[in-house]
């Protein structure tokens, strides 16, 4: 379990460093806050950021209840997988914004994976109980 929580926190140290290269896209663009909008490459950071965040929505979750329900050394791998893909999807967003496919996929792929194996294991509990 503690690879899961490694890569939590991992995920969530991500996310603010993502929020510390919007902070310097803004200064390095001149877009004064609260704009968020104004120069085309600040834009690209800034919806990295929210990106991330409305993916955080769902990997956070997914990944505590695959490791509790599923298996835990799995629920890293495939953390591990969402990490690199968030990677990816920052760097090839701010470069050009239709280079990032593969960081978007390496990134839902392991929530749909982790969410399906969840939903799964829960229909199989129920279905074990009422059974008999």
């Amino acid at each position: 379990m503690a690879w899961v929580l490694i890569v939590m926190v991992l995920a969530l140290v991500q996310f603010y460093g993502f929020g510390f290269a919007v902070g310097r896209a803004r200064v390095r663009h001149g877009v004064p806050a609260p704009a968020t909008t104004g120069d085309p490459v600040f834009e690209r950071y800034f919806r990295v950021q929210m990106n991330t965040l409305e993916q955080l929505v769902a990997f956070l979750p997914a990944i505590w209840l695959f490791a509790q329900f599923i298996d835990p050394h799995w629920a890293a791998a495939l953390g591990a997988v969402y990490l690199l893909g968030r990677q990816l999807y920052f760097m090839g967003y701010v470069k050009d914004p239709k280079s990032r496919s593969l960081g978007f996929g390496l990134t839902v792929l392991p929530i749909f994976i982790m969410l399906g194996g969840v939903l799964y294991a829960a229909v199989t509990m129920l279905l074990l109980r009422y059974r008999g």
